[in-house]
Parts: C-alpha cells; sequence; structure tokens
C-alpha cells in the first residue's frame, strides 16, 4: 500500500499516538520476528502470538480481544483495538478515541464517517429521506455509519460486558474517504490514491534542512558484483560525493536512508563523512516520522531521492521530492521533481544544486 506493507499504516499511526503501548496480535511467526528486528528503535511496540484457534475466518474479534486481555493480565486502563484494514486512520482519530474514554463519563469509543448517502430497504422504500421532498446535500444531516477503524473501551466496562464497545458510547467522526473498504484490487488503488493526496496535500514549503537519500538506484545504479563469498562491489559516482559536501557547507544534513544491510555502503557513507545512515530499515516512512519528532522539526524541512516503491511514502510526505532519470514509473509520477541525471551519473548532484538554488530565497 504505496510502497509500505498494509499494517505499517495503522502501526505507524499508533506509535506516534498517545497510547503507551502498542502490540501486533497475530498467529504468523514471520511477522513476530519481523517487528522484533525492525521495530528497535520503538520502546512502544510489541508482538504477541495469537493462537490458531483465534486466528480463523470464523472467530470473533471478540474472542481474539480477551484473548489478548488475558495474556497481558488485564493490565491496562484503555483498550484500543485498531484494525490494520484501515489504513486511512491517523494518530489525531486514536487519540480522539482515547480522550472519549476518559472524559465525559464515556465507558467506550468507535469511530464513525458521517455519510450523505440516501439509503433504501429492500422493498423500495426509503430509509432516510421522503422522496418527494429530496433534500439537498448540503443541508442532509446523514447517517452516522460504523467504519471498523478504531475502537476503545475502559478495563471496567470491558470485564462486563466482554465486548469492544459497551455502556456509554462515544463517537469519533472520520474522513468519509475513510469509508471506502478494501475488497478489491480497485478498492486497494483508490484507498492508495487517497493516502497520497493526503501526504501530498499536508506538504509545506519552506527552507530544506535535511537531505535523505536511497542508496541502491540512488547513490548507486542499483547493480551488484557478487562471487561466491557474497557481496562484491558497487559503483558511486564522486560527483554525488562533492555535491553531498557542497550541500552541507550549505547547512543541509544529509540522511542516508536504505533497506540493505550492506557493509560496503557502510564503509562508502564513512568516506563520505555522512553520520546519519541507518541501514536495513524497512518501514523508511515510520523511521523518517521518529527521526523527525526527535529533531523537532517537521517533513517540510526534508528533501528525499529515492528510485522505487518503498521510498514512495516518504516522498509523499516530505517538502520536496526527486527521482533519478532511471527510477521506477511509479516513483516518476509521484516524484515533485523529475531529475534530468541517472542514478550513478550525476542524479545526487544535480538534486543537490536544485537544493541550494531553492534555499537562497530563504537565506
Amino acid at each position: 500500500m504505496l510502497g509500505r506493507p498494509l499494517f505499517f499504516w495503522v502501526l505507524s499511526e499508533a506509535i506516534f499516538s498517545e497510547l503507551d503501548e502498542v502490540f501486533v496480535f497475530t498467529d504468523d511467526t514471520d511477522i513476530i520476528a519481523f517487528i522484533q528486528k525492525e521495530y528497535q528503535w520503538s520502546s512502544k511496540v510489541k508482538a504477541v502470538l495469537r493462537s490458531s484457534e483465534h486466528a480463523t475466518d470464523t472467530a470473533s474479534t471478540e474472542s481474539t480481544m480477551l484473548e489478548f486481555a488475558t495474556l497481558v493480565g488485564y493490565d491496562f486502563d484503555v483498550l484500543c483495538l485498531l484494525q490494520a484494514t484501515s489504513p486511512l486512520t491517523t494518530a489525531a482519530d486514536i487519540n480522539a478515541a482515547l480522550k472519549i474514554v476518559s472524559s465525559d463519563g464515556n465507558d467506550s469509543a468507535l469511530s464513525v464517517v458521517n455519510t450523505h448517502r440516501f439509503t433504501w430497504n429492500a422493498d423500495g422504500t426509503s430509509q432516510n429521506y421522503d422522496v418527494f421532498n429530496r433534500p439537498r446535500r448540503q443541508d442532509f444531516e446523514g447517517l452516522l455509519i460504523e467504519n471498523g477503524a478504531v475502537y476503545a473501551t475502559s478495563k471496567a466496562a470491558f470485564l462486563n460486558s466482554k465486548n469492544r464497545v459497551s455502556g456509554k458510547i462515544g463517537l469519533v467522526k472520520m474522513q468519509e474517504d475513510s469509508l471506502v473498504e478494501i475488497d478489491s484490487m480497485t478498492d486497494w488503488k483508490i484507498v492508495e490514491e487517497l493516502l497520497a493526496k493526503r501526504l501530498k496535500k499536508s506538504k509545506k514549503h519552506q527552507r530544506i534542512n535535511y537531505l535523505v537519500l536511497d542508496v541502491d538506484g540512488v547513490f548507486t545504479n542499483g547493480e551488484v558484483l557478487y562471487s561466491e563469498k557474497g557481496e562484491l562491489a558497487k559503483a558511486f559516482d564522486m560527483r554525488d560525493g562533492m555535491g553531498l559536501e557542497i550541500l552541507r557547507q550549505c547547512e543541509v544534513e544529509v540522511v542516508v536512508l536504505t533497506s540493505e544491510n550492506s557493509e560496503l555502503v557502510a564503509q562508502r557513507m564513512k568516506k563520505l563523512q555522512i553520520e546519519n545512515t541507518f541501514l536495513g530499515v524497512k518501514d523508511k516512512y515510520a523511521f523518517l516520522q521518529q527521526f523527525i519528532s526527535h529533531r523537532n522539526t517537521s517533513f517540510a524541512s526534508f528533501a528525499y531521492i529515492g528510485d522505487d516503491v518503498n521510498d514512495l511514502a516518504s516522498m509523499c510526505a516530505v517538502g520536496w521530492s526527486f527521482a533519478p532519470a532511471n527510477a521506477t514509473e511509479i516513483i516518476k509520477q509521484k516524484a515533485d521533481y523529475l531529475l534530468t541525471r541517472k542514478s550513478a551519473a550525476g542524479a545526487i548532484r544535480e538534486a543537490c544544486d536544485k537544493i541550494i538554488a531553492y534555499n537562497e530565497r530563504y537565506d
């Protein structure tokens, strides 16, 4: 989904919400191993093994919640259920649910969408409007529909009802587009475009203080030489190194973010004196969110050069994104600026020159 595994979207929003702990509850041991390895940068995230009994197509969500609550010894004040298939959920939506449960005497909360659709019964009678006095959409209050994204309940209410919501229930209104359910590849593409649009809509223009670079396909042309002993060589462009040195002199910090864990890359970045080199990062978007939080800055102060789908979400979010001339087609479509140079043939140097010229208006 926009270059990230589907569950990453909800997971990262949960990490940056006001939740104290975030548990990925799954019967898939590969996912558990992945979470334990890749999310060490967040002390919030934990993975817990779910029993096969409660991971069937017929198992209820409530049975899964009860199993989880038992495993953690009911050690919570508020239990929040997030659906991995709702990638449009935001940290703000989660925080709103937590606030509702902790105030106004509410016992639980759930997310809804206010839709202005006219609904009908199977017998041909209208449900929510008079067919002889059809209201204008802008004057129509519409219906509140549960979108299945966020649920929250106090421990007392959950112990009493054994249900995801009970007692006095508060509502969190989410954007209408969050009502789209992923039941087909067409739905998938629609939600993917909605995510990209949301990220791009939040873009702001300011001075670029950081440049984030992928490695393979950006520093290199994507090729790697192997011997029987493993990775042997990658080719880097010396002009790119000079461009980055000039960029640092212009007070732009360089960050290298790659999903590969390569000693060759580590040595090259050491040679280039790039201290912010992060290897083996699978969820680049969430890792970048964490980096931004620690630096007390925003996506607007970042530029990004990427070439393939795992760079896509970050490129849609940053202030200015670049794609080498030989990047994948989807990256070319989403990038703010398509470079004339190919990777390992001056693409980084070209981007550096563009950033320096762009920053002059702020300097």
